[in-house]
């Protein structure tokens, strides 16, 4: 085949192919183009669907929040009204109170004019009285006013003085009442004896003859006896009798029994007086340690030091206005505790206190400051609990009550000292402490006399009535009482009565 021919046939074939290519790709095209608009409408169809059920939906949600919303109207429409009826209740309420108030204003008002008439009237009524004194006492009205004043405040002072009077009878009639029958009941408990316990010095011998042979050749024996006890020896012409004279009752209590056993065994010599001393301190010493621990197994006051003991004990041979201390720490213990018992307090406290209360005494003399402050260095150094310190250092009000315990130390201490046959005064004493009360009562003025009656445990002051009012008077009996408790020392307590009476007398002829 000739090449032209050759090359048209390869034309005429690239075209045929060109052309049957491009009818299939047509064709191609032609049936891709039906199934994307098939799915197209499928896609449309679907969305439509879709739409509706979502439009649906979203009705039905919009017809429930709409029926929602209308239910909460409803309330809230509801609550609204009530509250509008409430608030419509309430101004009706207030308008009347208002009302009311405006009433009781009105009311206040009128009082307050009525008062101020009243109080007008009622000055009237003092001007015209004053008028009316100043014109019968024809006194100025400056004099009569003063005068006015005067008789107002003694009413006043009166009515004052009526009713604290009052207030003080009720009161103290309760607790006079409750004191009572707390006291009653520990001074019933305690049913001891009466009789003071003191330790003599006048030393009994059977013969005159004695005396010499303790005097001894050129006094050597009683000088020697003397010295190894340190006690006075007195000895004159009264029969049957030698006195043994020292501030210290200890000495004393060793030179009696040393002078009672030298009598006994008949040798008064210098050295046999030396023996029988020191065998007399040894005996005297065992009656100490005894007394201390009975007296502080009956008290119930246990675990002391023995130091402390040996202390305690010398109160026995101590006496105070002729009452053994020992004896009276003892029973003021028993009392102490039966009023703690009574009152809720402490009774080991306070049993403690009160048995240890005076043991300065058996040092006062040994040791500077007084029985209290001696007694307070005496429990601190030997470890005494302090609530029993705080006890026993209020008993003459040198310190402060810090405790219950201690008020009932107190109390406990006056009720033992203050007993009748406990405690006993010199004749000396006695009258001078009877003048001395006398003569501060009337040293106060507007006293006309005074007297000091039942054994000086009370005072009887007589005033004048023109220049002394109730009140007054009421005022004096505490002044008084005062400079006692300032100035004098007693046992006991002293009761004392200011007397203001008024006499009018008229003869009929």
């Amino acid at each position: 085949m000739p090449l032209k021919e050759l090359l048209s046939l390869m034309a005429l074939s690239t075209g045929v192919g060109a052309i049957i290519g491009y009818v299939f790709r047509w064709l191609l095209v032609l049936s891709r183009k039906g199934s994307i608009e098939v799915e197209i409408k499928q896609i449309l169809f679907d969305a439509r669907e879709q739409a509706k059920q979502i439009t649906g939906e979203a009705e039905e949600l919009a017809r429930q929040k709409v029926a929602l919303a209308e239910v909460e109207f409803k309330e809230k429409e509801e609550k609204i009204t009530r509250a509008e009826d409430r608030v419509f209740k309430r101004e009706e309420s207030l308008d009347k109170k208002q009302r009311e108030l405006d009433d009781e204003v009105a009311a206040v008002k009128a009082k307050i004019e009525e008062v101020r008439t009243v109080k007008e009237r009622a000055d009237q009524l003092i001007k015209e009285r004053s008028d009316e004194l100043a014109r019968v006492a024809g006194l100025t009205k400056e004099e009569a006013k003063e005068r006015l004043y005067q008789e107002l405040q003694r009413e006043a002072d009166e009515d004052l003085m009526m009713r604290l009077a009052k207030l003080e009878r009720d009161g103290m009639e309760r607790l006079d009442r409750r004191a009572r029958e707390i006291l009653t009941t520990a001074i019933h408990r305690l049913g001891n004896s009466v009789a003071a316990d003191t330790m003599a010095t006048a030393i009994t011998i059977p013969n005159d003859e004695l005396k010499g042979k303790i005097i001894g050749k050129e006094g050597r024996n009683i000088k020697a006896f003397e010295r190894a006890t340190g006690v006075e020896v007195i000895i004159d012409d009264t029969p049957g009798s030698i006195l043994l004279s020292s501030f210290d009752p200890i000495r004393r209590a060793i030179a009696r029994v040393a002078l009672e056993n030298l009598i006994i065994d008949g040798r008064i010599q210098p050295a046999k007086i030396e023996e029988i001393a020191e065998k007399a301190k040894a005996d005297v010493n065992k009656i100490i340690k005894e007394k201390a621990e009975a007296a502080a197994f009956e008290a119930g006051v246990l675990n002391l030091d023995p130091r402390l003991m040996m202390i305690l004990g010398r109160l026995h041979f101590r006496t105070s206005y002729g009452q053994s201390v020992l004896q009276h720490s003892l029973e003021m213990a028993h009392i102490a505790g039966m009023i703690a018992e009574e009152l809720g307090a402490n009774p080991q406290i306070a049993r403690a206190g009160a048995l240890l209360h005076d043991i300065g005494k058996a040092l006062d003399h040994e040791v500077q400051g007084t029985h209290v402050e001696i007694g307070r260095r005496v429990l601190q150094k030997f470890g005494v609990q302090e609530e029993v310190i705080k006890a026993m250092q209020a008993h003459h009000e040198e310190y402060p009550y810090e405790t219950v315990e201690s008020v009932i130390v107190q109390v406990a201490d006056a009720i033992s000292g203050g007993r009748p046959g406990a405690r006993r005064d010199s004749v000396e004493q006695y009258l001078k402490r009877l003048g001395d009360i006398e003569e501060i009562a009337t040293s106060f003025p507007g006293v006309e006399r005074c007297y000091a009656i039942s054994a000086g445990r009370e005072v009887r002051v007589f005033v004048r009535p023109d220049e002394m009012s109730d009140f007054a008077s009421r005022e004096l009996a505490r002044n008084i009482a005062l400079r006692i408790e300032n100035e004098l020392k007693y046992p006991g307590e002293i009761k004392v009565n200011v007397i203001r009476e008024s006499r009018a007398i008229e003869y009929a002829r």
